[in-house]
């Protein structure tokens, strides 16, 4: 005969026996779920609720597989025009980009509707036609369109350019 114990109240305690069985099913259960055999939701959250001793965490350092083109001012034509009714806008800027190395071989008027100032680039002098921006202040950049040479970066300077 099994002898069991009562609380304070009179309710009867399960027997040890049980409680181990109890601890055993439920222990059995988590491992039926992390291993594998349970649902796979279930099982992630188990898995990501276990610490495991040999993790440990790698540094990946990304190099970057190609550098930015070196942009040597002298070495790209600049032209630019003045697309206002700002008189000498194109000199001025001309001076200001020519002072700091650019090869500005032209200025002039520009008859058209032109947004805002904005440096134009062909494809190749893409990276070019950021820096002569940056250098004379300009936000905006866009490739070329006709009628601009392809073998240059076009200025066209707007009310906006300072």
């Amino acid at each position: 005969m099994i002898s069991r114990s009562r609380d304070e109240r009179g309710v009867v305690l399960p027997a040890r026996l049980m409680v181990l069985s109890i601890s055993a099913v439920a222990l059995a259960g988590l491992v039926f779920i992390a291993t594998g055999h349970g649902h796979g939701e279930d099982r992630a959250n188990i898995v990501a609720a276990t610490p495991t001793a040999t993790a440990t965490p790698k540094v990946v350092v990304v190099k970057p597989t190609h550098k930015a083109p070196v942009v040597r001012r002298r070495d790209v034509y600049v032209v630019v025009f003045n697309n206002s009714m700002v008189h000498g806008l194109a000199a001025t800027a001309s001076a200001k980009a020519s002072a700091v190395g650019w090869n500005v071989v032209g200025s002039d008027n520009w008859y058209g509707n032109i947004a805002a100032s904005t440096v134009y680039y062909p494809p190749r002098l893409q990276a070019a036609s950021k820096l002569l921006a940056r250098d004379l202040g300009i936000r905006r950049i866009k490739p070329a369109i006709d009628p601009m040479s392809g073998d240059r970066l076009t200025v066209i300077l707007t009310s906006d350019y300072h």
